[in-house]
């Protein structure tokens, strides 16, 4: 099981997850960061860190972020990893 980063993470991108993430599975999309499901641990230390609520267990995402699963697996994978953090997006 995993995390999935979701909507309100788009266009905002804060970085506090990151920071927390003890097996750095966090990766860097030009609008958003994703989570690396072969690597998550499920340890749940990013959920509290995140200040727009964007992050959920697999099996919680909301059904309208449903797709967001396919979508952290797939560009997690294109990405550059991400483990340090940074100033969000302007306007968040």
């Amino acid at each position: 099981m995993a995390h999935v980063v979701a909507e309100p993470c788009f266009n905002c991108k804060y970085t506090d997850c990151v920071v927390v993430c003890p097996v750095n599975c966090f990766y860097e999309g030009e609008s958003m960061v994703y989570i690396n499901p072969e690597e998550c641990i499920d340890c749940e230390a990013c959920v509290p860190e995140c200040p727009v609520e964007a992050i959920f267990h697999e099996d919680n995402l909301p059904g309208e972020w449903a797709d967001y699963k396919a979508l952290n697996a797939e560009l997690a994978k294109t990405c550059p990893q991400i483990t340090e953090k940074k100033e969000p997006l302007a306007g968040s």
